[in-house]
């Protein structure tokens, strides 16, 4: 079973800036392509940073603070955040260094990465750094758009006949909206266990509802959901 990997979902045509682009330059891209954040690259194309909207708005809100601000105030914000305020390239304003995915990772390493990052796309990059493309939230949530029906045929295709090898008629496999309910008797407990990890991680899977009859040393935890592997936002 092929997991779906970055390569499979990014954008290709990718708006990014030099090191030297002006604030005016910045501001007047991301308005132009309707993104939220470009990657910054230097003259052979490599990442080094990221400019987001959150940071070109600390420039714009604190840019034109009096150095006589209240203490309290003062004291609350960062020293980055003033730098930022002072930046007037992409250089200055970028965050660096970028956190940046290859087009090889999986969806699941990407999402990891938005979700603990805490950012909205993630520059993709060669073994050399070099910019080839970028991916959003929203194409890593693009797996979720599978039908029933797909995911089904690739469980008992992919998984059950061609992964392990079993008779996909042994098995009972329901689909509806993306929650597979999954029935049968396994060839032993191991292989049930393995069959529901290697479901979980079917692109398109939100949950599964275990319905397996186990052996008797594990009647007690024969029925149990398990959430599709992949973090939420």
């Amino acid at each position: 079973m092929k997991s779906t990997t970055v390569k499979d979902v990014m954008t290709t045509r990718v708006v990014s800036l030099g090191t030297d682009a002006s604030f005016r330059e910045m501001a007047a891209a991301l308005r132009e392509h309707r993104v939220s954040a470009f990657p910054v690259v230097d003259a052979d194309e490599k990442v080094i940073g990221v400019v987001s909207e959150a940071d070109m708005l600390t420039k714009e809100a604190l840019g034109s603070e009096p150095q006589g601000m209240p203490g309290m105030i003062t004291g609350l914000l960062r020293h980055s955040e003033h730098a930022k305020a002072r930046a007037i390239t992409a250089g200055d304003l970028m965050s660096s260094p970028a956190v940046t995915v290859t087009p090889d990772d999986t969806l699941e390493h990407a999402a990891k990465l938005m979700y603990t990052r805490k950012v909205k796309r993630l520059p993709v990059v060669d073994r050399g750094a070099h910019l080839v493309g970028i991916i959003s939230r929203a194409d890593v949530l693009a797996i979720f758009d599978r039908s029933d029906e797909e995911i089904r045929a690739e469980i008992r295709d992919q998984v059950i006949r061609d992964g392990f090898s079993i008779d996909p008629a042994a098995f009972s496999v329901i689909v509806k909206d993306g929650v597979v309910t999954l029935a049968g008797r396994p060839e032993n407990n191991d292989v049930g266990h393995d069959l529901v990890h290697r479901i979980r991680h079917v692109p398109g899977v939100v949950a599964i509802r275990d319905r397996l009859s186990y052996l008797p040393r594990e009647a007690f935890d024969s029925s149990f959901d398990v959430l599709a592997h992949f973090p939420a936002d």
